[in-house]
């Protein structure tokens, strides 16, 4: 069975079937009807996957209904989180064949999801702090700045950029090398002069610096702006171009 032998599992569907009747108001779950058949039981006529063999195995195992989540632990399932709105004596453990592994109170499952306004996963989940994006290489004396995927949206963010490389750098007293990553940058429009003002800025930090990113139109547009301002206006295409053109500069232009 390929969910057998999954790394990791996720099963997904409702509570009980056949006739179950939700809504969802003001960010809580009601229960108008459940289903008439119990999905939670202690036997079932086929198995398909063991619980028992990937509780052995240590493999993440997960239950996700519009009620509750349930973890699966060597001990057995574990209720981990239950959303607004559920009682959890009638609206769960009356609706199982088994009583599962209650520790402490458990969480609310995350109020989005009952929310109509959107989620913002994508931000979530793909969105690297600004923090973890400012790396600085003591032993190399290199300072890595990663802004792929970067959306630049207020000036607010502008001046948090300005902020972290100041605290970063300005303690060392010393020059860095710089290599930018700006593959799939964005920035509104109305902030590039904004932006290119802080680069005018940081350059103060920086023996030497390179900057990359795949996208032709980026390069021109930054290109552009940085050579108004009298800075090395040349971005590399690739990290590759990037290392190599700050490890062979000997000069002490910087942009």
């Amino acid at each position: 069975n390929i969910s057998q032998n999954a790394k990791k599992v996720v099963f997904v569907g409702t509570f009980t079937a056949g006739g179950l009747n939700v809504s969802i108001t003001e960010g809580k779950l009601h229960i108008h009807q459940d289903g008439k058949e119990k999905k939670f039981i202690k036997q079932v006529e086929q198995k398909t996957f063991s619980g028992l063999l990937a509780a052995q195995n240590h493999k993440p195992i997960l239950y996700v209904t519009e009620r509750c989540v349930f973890n699966l632990t060597a001990e057995g399932m574990e209720l981990i989180e239950i959303a607004p709105g559920i009682d959890l004596q009638k609206d769960i453990f009356d609706q199982m064949d088994f009583r599962p592994i209650v520790k402490g109170t458990p969480k609310l499952m995350d109020a989005r999801i009952f929310r109509s306004d959107p989620m913002d996963l994508k931000n979530e989940l793909l969105t690297i702090p600004l923090e973890e994006r400012l790396i600085y290489d003591a032993k190399e004396n290199i300072f890595f700045v990663n802004f792929e995927n970067l959306s630049i949206r207020s000036l607010g963010d502008i001046e948090k950029i300005r902020t972290l490389i100041r605290e970063i750098l300005g303690p060392l007293n010393k020059k860095v090398n710089t290599i930018v990553n700006y593959d799939n940058f964005n920035i509104l429009p109305d902030l590039i002069d904004d932006y290119t003002d802080l680069i005018n800025h940081v350059v103060q930090y920086y023996e030497d610096v390179t900057r990359y990113t795949t996208s032709a139109f980026l390069r021109m547009k930054m290109g552009d702006e940085l050579e108004k301002r009298n800075l090395a206006p040349y971005i590399y295409e690739s990290p590759e171009e990037a290392h190599q053109a700050l490890k062979k500069s000997k000069s002490n232009w910087r942009g």
